[in-house]
C-alpha cells in the first residue's frame, strides 16, 4: 500500500472513530441529564480533574482542562457555590488558593459515573467476550493517546 493510500485509510478510520466517540459521548451526557445532573459537561469534567489531580490551583486546573484561567475560575466558582469543591489558601503562594473536592462533589461524581457505567455495561452485556476485550484494548489505546497530549500545549 502506498503512502497516500495509507493516509487515506488512516483519515477514514479516524473519521469513523471520531463519530463513534462523539455519539457515545453525547449519549453519556444524555444519561447525566436524565439523572438530573444540573452541571454542564465542562463543569463535570473540571470537577473530575480536581478530584483526580487535586488539590490544585486554578491555573493548574486551566492547564489540565486546556482553558484560559478566567474560564477555570468561573467554573470553580460554580462548583464552589454548589458545594462540590472547597478553596483553601495556597501555602506556597498567599495570593492563590488550592481547590479540592468535597465529599458532596465525590458523591456527585460517583453517582454520575455509576449511571454512565451502567449504561455502557448494559450495552456491552450481550457482546461476545472477544468484542469486550477489543473495547478494553481500544480504551487503553485512547487513554495512551490522550496522556501523550498532556505535555503538549496549543
Amino acid at each position: 500500500m502506498n503512502l497516500l493510500a495509507t493516509e487515506t485509510t488512516l483519515t477514514d478510520s479516524a473519521s469513523r472513530l471520531r463519530m463513534a466517540i462523539v455519539r457515545t459521548a453525547r449519549r453519556l451526557r444524555q444519561e447525566a441529564f436524565e439523572a438530573g445532573v444540573d452541571l454542564s459537561p465542562s463543569t463535570v469534567a473540571a470537577l473530575a480533574s480536581v478530584e483526580r489531580h487535586g488539590p490544585l490551583t486554578p491555573s493548574e486546573l486551566a492547564a489540565i482542562e486546556r482553558v484560559k484561567r478566567p474560564t477555570a475560575t468561573r467554573t470553580l466558582r460554580v462548583l464552589c457555590d454548589e458545594g462540590m469543591v472547597e478553596r483553601t489558601p495556597d501555602p506556597a503562594d498567599g495570593r492563590s488558593a488550592l481547590v479540592s473536592v468535597t465529599p458532596a462533589g465525590r458523591g456527585r461524581l460517583r453517582r454520575l459515573r455509576g449511571r454512565k457505567n451502567a449504561y455502557l455495561a448494559r450495552r456491552m452485556r450481550d457482546l461476545p467476550q472477544e468484542d469486550v476485550a477489543t473495547l478494553e484494548r481500544a480504551a487503553a489505546i485512547l487513554e495512551g493517546i490522550l496522556e501523550g497530549e498532556r505535555g503538549v500545549t496549543s
